[in-house]
């Protein structure tokens, strides 16, 4: 409520009624509080027409230039409002950003600007470019996408959150095709930031259709951009299971296995496996199965890694607890593949409910309490599953 009563009392301010609008309106109508669209089209139409001004008097060349007394004290009160309202909804749902260069522009006018008598323009001061059709202010749900001199504003939707960062999905009109983003929560210390800066850095180095691509990564609002999935191996599961064939679940898994084989071979442990960090891409003639989210990646001689103490991971063996995270090795690694594989071959996450020994005894052997028991790499897991699928169908017939 004390946030709605900021943006009533920024109104009542600004003089601004409801429904307020002007020719700026329409760059703000991703914002869904209908008093923060007024607000903002009010304050560009101010940047505007100020700018203009101080535009006559520039560029400044090797010598200063006077900017008048009324247009200085009005361009430093709306950057005053500006920045108040930045910080004031820094953190809510409320919260929006202001265009990169109209920052920096913002910036170096607080430096020469003054109350009294005018302000003195320092030399080599560029024209500010106007922004007539695009927005000063960006919702912290867009994304500003290039394409040469052209930009657009696309609208992020939620498609996912955890718990140190949002996925949204956005369409690039320029291509016309859809994105993923996925953006780090303004509230992860300097630690969770470089994970995540980590966790796009290993996924880029990656060259696999069975692991999550990723394209660029914005340092700025700390985001990158990936490729975009239709659903998780949850969903497809919850969707499927009642269809699927033993033949599609091996293929399934042996699509997984190949894109495990590639992480370990680059000497990765993925350390989060989960049903819902297994994304699925629809085809019209395949789907292909995609590892994802390698937010707990272990990379050898890390420094990252050895920081990371807390057993994460929704199907590690708890054993780690005692041995610690950062020992994590492949058979930690089978550990949870083989809850993943089992889930895959059953359809269920409950195993007291499996109801088939041949599975039971997959998961026996890949769980073992005892490591020297379990299987040693993936080509003995992979050669179990088989001869698993093998003695499932036989029973099926």
């Amino acid at each position: 409520m004390k946030l709605l009563n900021y943006i009533e009392s920024q109104m009542r301010e600004l003089d601004l009624t409801v429904g307020y609008q002007n020719e700026y309106s329409n760059l703000y109508a991703n914002f869904e509080n209908v008093k923060l669209r007024a607000i903002f089209a009010y304050l560009h139409e101010e940047y505007v027409r100020l700018f203009e001004t101080l535009n006559k008097r520039l560029p400044t060349g090797e010598e200063s230039a006077h900017f008048w007394a009324d247009e200085s004290r009005e361009l430093m009160n709306i950057i005053k409002i500006t920045f108040d309202m930045l910080e004031k909804l820094k953190n809510t749902e409320f919260a929006f950003e202001v265009d990169s260069e109209y920052l920096i522009i913002i910036q170096m006018c607080q430096r020469f600007l003054v109350q009294y008598r005018g302000s003195e323009i320092p030399p080599n001061t560029k024209r500010v470019e106007i922004y007539y059709e695009i927005p000063i202010f960006l919702s912290n749900e867009t994304i500003s996408i290039s394409l040469g001199e052209k930009t657009r504003i696309e609208n992020l939707k939620l498609i996912g959150e955890g718990s140190y960062a949002k996925v949204f999905k956005f369409k690039d009109s320029f291509y016309n095709k859809t994105y993923a983003l996925k953006r780090a929560k303004n509230n992860l210390d300097d630690k969770e930031v470089q994970r995540f800066r980590r966790e796009f850095e290993e996924m880029k180095k990656l060259s696999s259709p069975y692991i999550l691509e990723v394209y660029a990564f914005n340092e700025q609002k700390s985001e990158y951009t990936m490729e975009f999935v239709d659903c998780t191996l949850e969903q497809y599961m919850n969707e499927n299971n009642s269809k699927l064939t033993y033949d599609n679940r091996l293929k399934i898994i042996a699509q997984l296995l190949q894109g495990f084989h590639y992480l370990h071979s680059k000497d990765l442990f993925h350390r989060d496996i989960s049903y819902k960090n297994v994304l699925v891409k629809q085809y019209d003639a395949i789907n292909v199965f995609k590892i994802a989210d390698f937010g707990l990646v272990k990379t050898i001689n890390s420094d990252l890694t050895s920081l990371q103490t807390e057993v994460k991971g929704f199907l590690n063996d708890p054993a780690l607890m005692m041995r610690g995270f950062s020992s994590y090795d492949l058979l930690d690694e089978i550990y949870a593949l083989t809850q993943l594989f089992a889930y895959i071959l059953s359809g269920k996450t409950q195993w007291a409910n499996l109801k088939s020994d041949h599975i039971e005894e997959f998961m026996e052997k890949g769980m073992n309490p005892d490591r020297k028991k379990r299987f040693q790499n993936l080509k003995e897991m992979e050669t179990a599953i088989v001869t698993c699928v093998n003695e499932l169908k036989a029973v099926q017939e």
